[in-house]
């Protein structure tokens, strides 16, 4: 049981600090909610959801006072175990030190909610109550479905992730345009080089001389914290062994991995491995892509291409291959721009990266090429996207590259090549 003494002392020390400097992002989470809706913030960690919370209080404080805001981190170690009780006395506290808000608007940013149990009902409450509200929590808790069934709808959930590249060049100070001078494009071409091979994790991108190890700390609390403390996984060797061959593998088989374990005398059933899979996409880490099928069961019971949140993740794993780091950042790229994709494979066996989805309708194939230097090459990328536009009455087709750019002509069809700084700072 927290006190409320402590509860007070937790609200003035939050309005007698300064807030942190912040880096806008491009979030466009409001500030003026629907009424009696929370605002949800998810993510993997330390991609930066508690310094957006800084950042949306630093712009309410320019239209209020700071002591119509309250804000509580509940993984501090100083306040232990929280329930809903215990958030009940925060808000009761906070009007007795401010009594003259009780009529007034407040807000309530509440970092790592997961910790605390039966918040659901306080953020219920409170939004009853016309308190607005503001949540985090880890990307294991804290997931768009678990707060949409909990919050029975009363949410609106926003996703942070890792820097794109547009606030990886706000940071570096880079200015970027569609049209960037010699001088302005070798500058972005450079700085996507090392967007490439390190990642977007905000913290490896400021402080550069600590990178590798930011890097491999932020994937061992991901894993420990977010995947085998949450799910109490017991198994942790067979854990790691998946990961390595998630990282090793362009597709991944559960059955050919569930054999390969067997044959080294380790005994796991493939339901938990399954499971395994489940855990690292609810804790943001790793993303299985689907074949693309008109049929849900035949796209469900395909063989998946792995992906990964950040290419940081891939680094400190000893990936260098340009061309797979790539073709992930793309990945990426698209699953922040919230849309549907899958991946193509024919049946003479030409595979598309990227298919693009709305409903049942494919809208755009997208191919990753590092270069179209070889010929081989370039037939191979465009005979594949001719094959699957065709096959999918899809005319939008485009190859990205690392730094090509043009137009080509095959069969009647017109495939537009742009090179990856230009398609990823475009929105």
């Amino acid at each position: 049981m927290i006190t409320a003494e402590k509860w007070a002392e937790i609200i003035k020390d939050f309005h007698e600090s300064e807030l942190p400097k912040t880096i806008e992002r491009n979030t466009d989470i409001p500030l003026d909610t629907p009424i009696k809706r929370a605002v949800s913030i998810i993510g993997p960690r330390r991609a930066g959801k508690t310094y957006e919370m800084y950042n949306l209080i630093g712009k309410i404080i320019k239209k209020s006072e700071k002591s119509r805001i309250v804000y509580v981190n509940f993984e501090r170690p100083d306040i232990g175990i929280v329930n809903k009780e215990d958030l009940m006395t925060l808000l009761k506290t906070y009007y007795e030190l401010y009594p003259e808000n009780k009529k007034s608007p407040i807000w309530l940013f509440l970092d790592e909610i997961q910790n605390v149990s039966g918040w659901e009902q306080f953020v219920r409450y409170c939004l009853d109550s016309g308190v607005k509200v503001y949540i985090t929590g880890s990307s294991s808790r804290l997931l768009s479905k678990e707060v949409a069934t909990s919050m029975r709808g009363r949410s609106l959930t926003y996703k942070i992730l890792p820097f794109s590249f547009n606030e990886y060049l706000r940071v570096k100070s880079i200015p970027y345009t569609n049209h960037p001078s010699t001088y302005e494009k070798a500058r972005i071409v450079n700085a996507l080089k090392d967007y490439l091979m390190n990642g977007g994790y905000p913290e490896a991108v400021l402080y550069e001389k600590e990178r590798e190890k930011i890097l491999s700390e932020i994937k061992d609390v991901a894993i420990y914290k977010d995947v085998i403390e949450r799910s109490k996984i017991r198994n942790v060797t067979a854990l790691k062994s998946l990961i390595n061959a998630l990282v090793q593998s362009r597709e991944f088989s559960i059955n050919k991995f569930y054999n390969f374990l067997k044959s080294t005398g380790r005994k796991i059933g493939k339901n938990v491995l399954y499971a395994y899979i489940q855990y690292l996409e609810d804790a943001f880490f790793a993303f299985m892509l689907r074949k693309f099928s008109y049929s849900y069961k035949e796209a469900e019971q395909s063989i998946p291409k792995p992906y990964f949140v950040d290419n940081g993740l891939l680094a400190v794993s000893g990936i260098t291959d340009p061309a797979r780091l790539l073709e992930n950042l793309v990945f990426i790229e698209l699953y922040r721009r919230n849309e549907d994709i899958a991946y193509a494979k024919m049946i003479t066996k030409e595979e598309v990266d990227f298919i693009v989805k709305k409903g049942n309708k494919v809208k755009q194939l997208i191919q990753v090429a590092y270069n179209l230097s070889t010929p081989e090459t370039k037939e191979r990328e465009i005979k594949a996207l001719i094959k699957a536009g065709r096959e999918l009455k899809c005319g939008n087709l485009l190859i990205i590259t690392f730094n090509e750019e043009g137009r080509e002509k095959s069969k009647n069809k017109a495939i537009n090549v742009v090179p990856a700084w230009k398609w990823l700072i475009e929105r």
